[in-house]
């Protein structure tokens, strides 16, 4: 009898009703005294095997027969799934004084709900029935970014080929943007970190900014080929002199090593901020670079609302974010050495600097700045492509 433990329900039952009838008279009760399998069950068996349709459900991988079984709890309670749907849609629906009420809206919360109404129902059946009504939980998505402007597909594509310009004759191409403003001191940051059980760092109630040591400031400069970055950590203002600092330093520090040969530059930018394509302060202070480096600059800017396409934002940004989670900005210092300590395992380094000047804002570019600024407009979207060269050229 040690087979018996290798066959499902089906199996077994029809097993021992055919040793049953091999027997003859009185086989059914014996079978049912040596397994402890009912008589009843065996009887039904014997009927069983003189029927087709029941064998083939059998092999067909069916243990009982169609309809066996308790039945789902919404078959017996009919109101059930309505009163689910109705819950779920209130919310769905934008209702504002159900979502205070269902802002969770954890399985729990819902069965226990349904539980008060009348239906009782665990919080696994709410999650079935949801799955089967075609909810899942999901995070928001960003995806509103407003009217497109209509030259938006050209300027990336304009761009793509710029960058494969730069790329064949191995000139740098770089990414720039200004990181989200932290305040220094006890504050939170979000995410979690490793330390001693208990423990945890202790932090200010409320972000207030009188409450802080001071700002950063960081600004990013991303070499694309290079996959290497330089972050400018500022305390002040994000003003155009600050962003064209920011390139300096990483022409200083790496770009000039890198670039040797280099006979332009190449500056992805968003269209607004410190580096706005707007303003003649950022186009100013680009032309001050200009003359130092001795090479032209292109400037590319992505079009209104596409800030997050910016490589600089999922390439160094995001990475500089999981550095520091869950670690307080103490102080400048501790700016520096989280974000200097970035690495990624597909190469990325980043250095960082801290930069001490007082940028002023609300300067204005003279008359005279604005005459002496050597600009060509590209043909395509001219008030977003343009190259800076210098004036003895």
């Amino acid at each position: 009898m040690k087979v018996l433990g290798t066959l499902n329900e089906f199996q077994a039952r029809l097993f021992l009703a055919s040793l049953a009838l091999d027997q003859g008279r009185g086989g059914i009760s014996r079978m049912s005294e040596l397994t402890g399998m009912s008589r009843t069950t065996l009887t039904k068996a014997v009927a069983e095997l003189t029927s087709r349709k029941k064998l083939e459900a059998g092999a067909a991988g069916r243990v009982r027969t169609a309809g066996a079984g308790r039945k789902k709890v919404e078959e017996a309670d009919q109101q059930l799934r309505a009163e689910l749907t109705q819950m779920v849609e209130e919310t769905t629906a934008g209702d504002p004084m159900s979502a205070v009420r269902w802002t969770n809206k954890s399985t729990e919360a819902l069965a226990a709900e349904l539980t008060r109404r009348g239906h009782p129902v665990s919080d696994k059946t709410v999650a079935r029935m949801l799955d089967e009504m075609g909810y899942s939980l999901q995070l928001n998505r960003k995806e509103k970014e407003g009217p497109q402007h209509p030259d938006r597909d050209a300027q990336f594509r304009y761009i793509n080929r710029q960058e494969a310009s730069f790329r064949a004759s191995g000139d740098p191409v770089i990414s720039v943007d200004t990181k989200k403003k932290e305040l220094v001191g006890a504050f939170k940051n979000g995410g979690r970190t490793w330390r001693p059980q208990g423990n945890p760092y202790e932090v200010q109630v409320h972000d207030w900014p009188s409450r802080a040591k001071g700002k950063a400031i960081p600004y990013g400069v991303y070499d694309v080929f290079g996959d290497r970055a330089v972050v400018n950590v500022g305390i002040s203002h994000d003003t155009a002199e600050f962003a064209a600092e920011s390139i300096r330093r990483w022409w200083r520090l790496d770009g000039r090593r890198r670039y040797r040969s280099a006979r332009r530059l190449l500056i992805c930018a968003d269209g607004g901020g410190s580096n706005s394509s707007r303003t003649h302060a950022w186009k100013a202070n680009l032309m001050q670079l200009v003359e130092e480096i001795g090479i032209p600059i292109t400037v590319s800017h992505y079009p209104p609302g596409t800030s997050k396409w910016n490589r600089i934002e999922h390439r160094v940004f995001s990475f500089i974010s999981l550095t520091w989670k869950g670690q307080p900005l103490w102080n400048l210092e501790t700016v520096i050495n989280l974000i200097g300590a970035t690495r990624t395992r597909t190469g990325l380094r980043v250095k960082a600097v801290l930069d001490t000047k007082r940028y002023e804002t609300g300067v204005k570019t003279s008359a005279e700045e604005i005459e002496k600024l050597q600009i060509h407009r590209h043909k395509i979207n001219p008030a977003w492509n343009y190259t800076i060269f210098c004036r003895n050229e």
